[in-house]
């Protein structure tokens, strides 16, 4: 089965627009793994504009499923993580003002260094994903990184799954195919939602889990978070 991870960015991005401690992202955790998530997702930046720093520390206590921390590998981030050892770290390379991720990493260009980092990680006992496209070259080259897992950047099958066209996903099933292959786990996230997810779930092999936030916190502004949450469980299954 698929594991569900929630991205509780959003409510973070909200608490934040006010001060104070509404909505309280601490008990917004704890509700949704009641309501049946397998894990929780949070991706801190350096400006600390929506998930804060102090927020992924207040957050190991209470994540009693899987905690998956994201984000660029900079010193304060690896630091943080090495500190915090959630159950996995996905490595996703953003830049310091990156609105959103966009983009995948180039594990021929940058394979020294995610060598270094992941190592760093897994001797800490840490769970290891990089966020990366399709190409299967650089599926290849993530494996000789010592990653545990990748996590394929959805942004595209979306787009395409929008306008009809479910060819779409061929890419990534291949993706997928050749991860598992190459003794990778494999992750996936990024504009997935309640329209796209059982299409995208029954295309890819060994899919282990799925990161969603913006849309899955959208829809339950119409539906109801603990309803939204067991749609996509069911719709995993």
């Amino acid at each position: 089965m698929t594991k569900l991870s929630v991205n509780i960015n959003k409510i973070a991005t909200l608490r934040n627009s006010r001060g104070g401690n509404v909505p309280n992202l601490l008990k917004v955790a704890t509700d949704i793994q009641e309501f049946g998530a397998e894990g929780i997702t949070i991706h801190p930046r350096p400006d600390e504009r929506h998930i804060r720093y102090q927020d992924a520390y207040d957050l190991k206590s209470l994540v009693t499923t899987e905690y998956n921390i994201e984000g660029n590998p900079i010193d304060s981030f690896m630091q943080m993580v090495l500190e915090i050892k959630p159950t996995q770290v996905t490595l996703v390379p953003d830049s310091v003002d990156q609105l959103t991720s966009n983009a995948g990493w180039d594990t021929i260009t940058h394979q020294s260094y995610l060598q270094e980092v992941i190592a760093e990680f897994k001797n800490a006992g840490i769970r290891t994903s990089i966020f990366i496209d399709t190409d299967l070259k650089l599926i290849e080259a993530a494996a000789k990184t010592g990653a545990d897992r990748i996590e394929l950047y959805t942004e595209e099958f979306a787009t395409q799954y929008e306008k009809g066209n479910k060819e779409g996903v061929k890419p990534y099933t291949e993706a997928a195919i050749l991860a598992h292959e190459l003794g990778l786990g494999i992750n996936a996230g990024h504009d997935l939602s309640l329209d796209n997810i059982q299409f995208f779930k029954q295309n890819i092999p060994n899919l282990a889990e799925v990161s969603i936030g913006h849309a899955l916190i959208s829809e339950s502004l119409y539906l109801g978070l603990e309803n939204v949450v067991n749609m996509y469980l069911h719709r995993l299954q």
